[in-house]
Parts: structure tokens; C-alpha cells; sequence
């Protein structure tokens, strides 16, 4: 994640723990998704929401992962002091999914990656893309669990949700979270028409999902989006904006600036940053680009 972020709702701090993964899908053009469980996977807590965690991966040529085993800075320092060819790759994800243990399985925990092609290499951008793209059922991860970003007041009742593709879980994990009476729309930007998902929503939470064009630079089309969207304003609202930097804080700034909104209405984590240079389009003025 970015460094721009609203407040976190953070867990009390614990060492990492280590899950292998239990099966592999490939479920639209840009999504994996890698179910994982076993393991240690009963000291996980799900929380709902967008929690999201530290994922621990293999670094390349090995086969197991190097976990810290104490907490907070402590357990950083000891990452840090790993050397290179066994320390492990960290990431940041958020759950897609938690499913509890039943009679039949144990607890599941699904995570999708986006898969891009990288322009310059022809193969998947990201060492967490290439290694989902490849991983296999008994592959040991590690994961810390983070908390989560969504900081709506209980009060709220109409919810704005903005991401792009890297938000898609952190959407779904909200919606399947709301009350059953909340209101709202979710807007969610992705690069193919196959890559939207069904989720569980409020009956009253409207999802849109909005095709980027290959040329469009991402998050535009999900601003645009939302700058249209006739706002209400006899109800407590709260929004959430995530996924590329410039969408995140654009929809703050579009809120907070232009609609009025105070700061503390508007969740917001920018989860990546497009390069220096990257090619502008027009619809980019509209994020601050």
C-alpha cells in the first residue's frame, strides 16, 4: 500500500503465521486467486471489511519461507537482518474471502492477485503476480494480519465505494460486511468485462463496474464515474477510495473540496502509484495526475 491512507483500525500486534495453499484458480482474464489454509490458519481472526495483511512469499529458488518470529518493530528488524537468499518476499493483500472451518474442511482463506502483463517483459508485472501464477497446492506463505482501513461511523447508512482493479476484494469485503438496510453505490474499475465478480451486497448497494479502455489511464474511469453520481444529503454517508494513488486521493479531494464532505467522511489508501512519466490522457486532470 501507498503511503497515503485514512486512519487504520489496527489488531493487536502478533507474529506472522504460516498457511500452505490448498488450491489455485484462474477466475477471470486479470484475477488468480489462491485459497490457503492449514497450517496455523486457527490463530487467523477474520474481521470483515478490507482487512488486509502482510503476505509473506519464498524468495526466488527456494521452496520454504523464512518467517519472523517476533512481533511488531522487533520482528521488521529481524526480517531486515535476514540475508537476501532466504529472506522472504513481503507483500500487502487484502482477504477475498474467509470461509470457517465445518465438519468436512478446515478454514479457508482466499486471496486474489491481478495479474498484468508487463509491457517491458511481455511477462506477469510483480513478484507476488508471478508467483500466484505458478504456485501449487503444499506451498507454504506466511501472512500478519493488519487490521483494516474502512472507518465508517456506526451512524452511517449510505456508503460511496471507488476502486480500481487492486480494490475489488477490499470492495466486496465491505459489502458483504454493510448492515442488511445499508445504502449506497460501489463503483469498480477493471480491465476487462470478464473480470467482474458477484459478491454478496445489501439489497440497497448498487455495484458498477466500469471497462477501462486499454489506453485509459487507470482509476479515470472510476472518478469520472463517481463525480457524476448525485450525492445524498439528509443521510450520514460515508465513502471509501482505493487502488491507484491518484483515484484514492482524487475522490477525497472531490468530496472534501467540491461536495463539502469532512475529511473524516472519506476512507482512502492509495494501494500502488503509476510511474514518473506514465502517458496522461485527458480524464487523468480529473484525478490530479
Amino acid at each position: 500500500m501507498a503511503k497515503t491512507h485514512s486512519r487504520q483500525v489496527k489488531t493487536e500486534r502478533t507474529t506472522p503465521i504460516e498457511l500452505e495453499v490448498l488450491a489455485t484458480t484462474r477466475v477471470s482474464p486479470s484475477f488468480a486467486r489462491i485459497t490457503v489454509g492449514g497450517g496455523e490458519i486457527d490463530r487467523f481472526t477474520p474481521r470483515g471489511f478490507d482487512q488486509w495483511f502482510r503476505l509473506f512469499l519464498p524468495p526466488e529458488g527456494a521452496d520454504e519461507v523464512r518467517l519472523p518470529d517476533r512481533d511488531g518493530y522487533l520482528g521488521y528488524a529481524q526480517l531486515l537482518r535476514t540475508p537476501k537468499a532466504v529472506r522472504p518476499v513481503m507483500r500487502n493483500y487484502t482477504v477475498r474471502e474467509f470461509r470457517p472451518a465445518t465438519a468436512e474442511r478446515g478454514a479457508e482463506l482466499d486471496i486474489d492477485f491481478v495479474l498484468h502483463e508487463s509491457p517491458e517483459t511481455g511477462g506477469l508485472e510483480g513478484v507476488a503476480a508471478s508467483w500466484a501464477d505458478s504456485c501449487k497446492a503444499g506451498d507454504r506463505v506466511g501472512i500478519l494480519d493488519e487490521g483494516y482501513g474502512f472507518d465508517a461511523p456506526e451512524t452511517a447508512a449510505w456508503f460511496l465505494l471507488v476502486a480500481d482493479e487492486t480494490g475489488l476484494p477490499a470492495v466486496a469485503g465491505i459489502c458483504a460486511s454493510l448492515p442488511v438496510d445499508a445504502s449506497g453505490v460501489a463503483i469498480v474499475e477493471i480491465p476487462h468485462a470478464d473480470d467482474a465478480q458477484a459478491f454478496p451486497t445489501p439489497a440497497n448497494v448498487v455495484v458498477h463496474w466500469v471497462v477501462r479502455d486499454h489506453d485509459d489511464r487507470p482509476g479515470a474511469g472510476a472518478y469520472a464515474a463517481a463525480a457524476t453520481l448525485e450525492l445524498p444529503a439528509d443521510v450520514v454517508a460515508h465513502a471509501y477510495a482505493v487502488g491507484e494513488s491518484g483515484l484514492a486521493t482524487g475522490i477525497r479531494r472531490l468530496l472534501v473540496n467540491e461536495r463539502g464532505w469532512a475529511k473524516t467522511d472519506v476512507s482512502f489508501c492509495g494501494y500502488w502509484r503509476l510511474p514518473k512519466g506514465a502517458p496522461a490522457v485527458e480524464t487523468s486532470q480529473l484525478i490530479g495526475a
